[in-house]
């Protein structure tokens, strides 16, 4: 197919809005099952670009959830321990372990679920029926895969009443040298950011200590290849191989840090036994148990985080307070988490707000006029630093 008519453009008076190759060649993808929207090609296409990079990055499975053109998380296929899949609400999906790509989306939903609702998922793999069996009971948008088996495509299109978004990819397409873009009747013109990222990136540790293992290395491919496709500023938390916390769209770099890093401390916290032994009532639903956790969680003294609630509603029996106190204890036993950054640092406080959520392993450019600072810092806390040398805006 050479043209796709869409629902609308970014919103619904955006009409018509439509989908198509400027050589006027056929489209690399197939839409097997429901209608696209704008939204969700933007998702879908710069998903895509993120799992693949992954896949070839580390040769194993990799799954991203997208929601509004940036990774809420991304993941590579890794078995996960049984308090992770009790935290993502997975350990009730049979075959999780015998699936490498539903092991990776449940890690990527699992991440911040919050921010997930409502996702678009991209695969690096043929979707499976355990994948899409998870993908059926989660609220989604649609899902693009280089390939669906026969069980699996059948289970998909029973989600949303018949009409959920499957989107097939071509995985040997590769876009254009040049790409374009309109503003306001303005075109922009540049080559496309074609840019790999490997583990050669990694080899310029500058700090005091250089001891950077092999599961950290991982952590730092998957944290950059994410920040590629998420829009700026941008930094990402990652641990055990995936992204944990992604600070995406701000326009003060420790204020992306600080969104990124309050992400990462969540998910710690949602794997303490305060949270997986909450006395939830037979039924509950998982969006309802993702805000209450949301909230139970936070490390802010906010007002909608402290607002009494009828805990009847959701508990057979008052769940105990969970304090700032038992919160903040918890947390300064986490270590060994990576942290990545779009660009440079430029001031030290990032280093401060990254040790505070376990950061142990940090990459990024380097180029600041206060990259002597930011380099203490880290010795300070006994870091491994790498500068990467390349930025990685998007937008």
């Amino acid at each position: 197919m050479k043209q796709i008519e869409l629902k609308y453009g970014c919103n619904p008076n955006q009409k018509p809005a439509f989908v198509s190759m400027k050589d006027d060649s056929e489209l690399p993808f197939e839409v097997l099952n429901g209608r696209p929207g704008y939204i969700n090609l933007l998702d879908a296409l710069n998903g895509w670009q993120l799992v693949k990079e992954i896949h070839e990055a580390t040769g194993k499975a990799a799954a991203t959830s997208f929601k509004h053109v940036s990774p809420t998380s991304a993941a590579i296929g890794r078995k996960m321990s049984d308090r992770l899949k009790k935290a993502c609400f997975v350990d009730d999906i049979e075959g999780l372990d015998d699936s490498e790509i539903a092991t990776a989306y449940a890690r990527a939903r699992g991440t911040d679920r919050m921010s997930s609702f409502g996702d678009f998922i991209s695969l690096s793999d043929v979707c499976d029926a355990t994948c899409a069996r998870l993908i059926k009971r989660e609220v989604s948008d649609g899902v693009i895969a280089p390939g669906y088996t026969e069980e699996a495509l059948e289970i998909l299109k029973q989600k949303k009443k018949g009409n959920y978004l499957i989107l097939k990819i071509d995985p040997a397409y590769e876009a254009p040298e040049m790409e374009e873009k309109q503003v306001f009747g303005v075109t922009f013109t540049q080559k496309h950011n074609d840019l790999k990222i490997e583990p050669s990136c990694l080899e310029n540790i500058v700090t005091e200590n250089k001891e950077l293992p092999d599961e950290a290395k991982e952590d730092m491919l998957i944290a950059l290849i994410a920040l590629k496709y998420t829009q700026s500023n941008s930094v990402a938390f990652a641990y055990d191989g995936q992204t944990i916390g992604i600070g995406a769209g701000q326009q003060s770099r420790v204020h992306c840090t600080r969104l990124a890093g309050s992400k990462a401390d969540n998910w710690q916290l949602r794997l303490t036994d305060k949270v997986l032994n909450l006395p939830w009532k037979a039924g509950t639903r998982r969006p309802n148990k993702d805000n209450f956790i949301d909230r139970y969680i936070a490390m802010e003294d906010t007002p909608e985080a402290n607002v009494d609630i009828d805990w009847t509603e959701l508990f057979e029996t008052k769940p105990e307070p969970f304090t700032l106190e038992e919160k903040r204890q918890l947390l300064d036993k986490v270590d060994g988490v990576t942290l990545a950054s779009d660009a440079f640092f430029p001031f030290a406080d990032n280093i401060d707000r990254a040790k505070a959520s376990g950061a142990k392993y940090i990459v990024q450019p380097g180029g600041s006029t206060r990259d002597d600072l930011v380099l203490e810092a880290c010795n300070k806390y006994g870091m491994v630093m790498c500068y990467n040398g390349f930025r990685l805006f998007h937008h």
